[in-house]
């Protein structure tokens, strides 16, 4: 798949694509249905598919304080976007350039002269350009005049609710990765790369894999039973803490992974850890021994969840 930036030429082969357009942060169901309608649009004209995202998200240029809330990392989003059927990624960097562009320029000087779009998809609910001054039905109006074919995807529900990323962040929040990955049809999962620690884990007879939480929302503080997928495809199960480790000092926010049954050296290599079952809160013991022997029973619990030949 091949990423592209919304402020450089893009290749002659892409021009006339249909494009989808949104944030796509967390690619949720609502997200999916957006982009499987461009993607089956691309297929009946004959046309290549683009999937566009904003990077940084433009929250971030209007409010720069709000707390780390991203569910998926550019990365991310174009293997999930590339799974789904998209020829390329269109990022849009977002900043003081595109906060002042006006509706009726964007769909002008970029959608119709920068990209030759001839179709664009969108949730019923996007909005765009300066002030929030274009909607689905400028979009449309706007686009017509350009030869752009715009339409909009309603909005999936699950139990008559409306799926949204914001619903997505409130169930990890709530420590509910459960209902997160029902909305997401696959678990939430942190991307970083292995870096190295206080190898107090080791000490404990439970080496980690240390992960930052860089640019991600911070789901609720506690234990997880985890799947980690290294570099080279593989998947391991096992059981993490994510928060930032009461008992010792001082506090240090990580997300810190167990891998059962694997022992090599992951010091820099990238790995995604994907929350499966939220097991405690983060608890502060007054022992080292009481510690090892919470972290034993968190395994114990983490092995029977994902591995179901250990449920008997």
């Amino acid at each position: 798949m091949q990423r592209l930036f919304h402020d450089q030429p893009i290749p002659d082969e892409l021009r006339g694509a249909i494009i989808a357009l949104g944030n796509f942060d967390g690619f949720h169901l609502g997200h999916q249905a957006v982009v499987g309608r461009a993607v089956q649009r691309g297929a009946h004209e004959r046309r290549p598919v683009i999937v566009a995202t904003f990077d940084p998200h433009p929250v971030r240029h209007f409010r720069p304080d709000t707390p780390p809330f991203r569910l998926t990392t550019l990365d991310q989003r174009e293997r999930l976007f590339a799974q789904a059927g998209a020829d390329a990624m269109l990022v849009f960097n977002f900043g003081a350039e595109l906060a002042s562009t006006t509706a009726e320029d964007f769909v002008a000087g970029i959608l119709a002269d920068r990209f030759g779009a001839a179709g664009v998809v969108t949730g019923e609910d996007f909005t765009f350009g300066k002030g929030r001054g274009g909607n689905a039905e400028v979009l449309r109006v706007q686009g017509a005049t350009y030869g752009i074919g715009a339409e909009t995807v309603e909005a999936v529900l699950i139990d008559g609710v409306r799926i949204s990323s914001g619903r997505v962040r409130e169930a990890l929040q709530a420590g509910d990765p459960g209902a997160a990955t029902k909305m997401l049809t696959r678990p939430f999962a942190i991307q970083g790369t292995v870096i190295h620690g206080d190898k107090r884990g080791r000490d404990l007879g439970w080496p980690t894999a240390n992960v930052e939480l860089g640019k991600y929302l911070r789901p609720k503080y506690g234990i997880y039973a985890v799947r980690v997928t290294l570099d080279n495809g593989s998947e391991h199960a096992g059981v993490a803490n994510l928060g930032v480790r009461p008992t010792f000092d001082p506090p240090t926010e990580l997300l810190e992974a167990v891998l059962f049954d694997f022992d090599g050296d992951l010091y820099g290599r990238t790995i995604e850890i994907a929350l499966h079952h939220y097991l405690r809160p983060e608890m502060k013991f007054d022992s080292l021994d009481a510690l090892k022997a919470q972290m034993d029973a968190d395994a114990r619990e983490a092995r029977r969840l994902l591995m179901p030949s250990l449920r008997a």
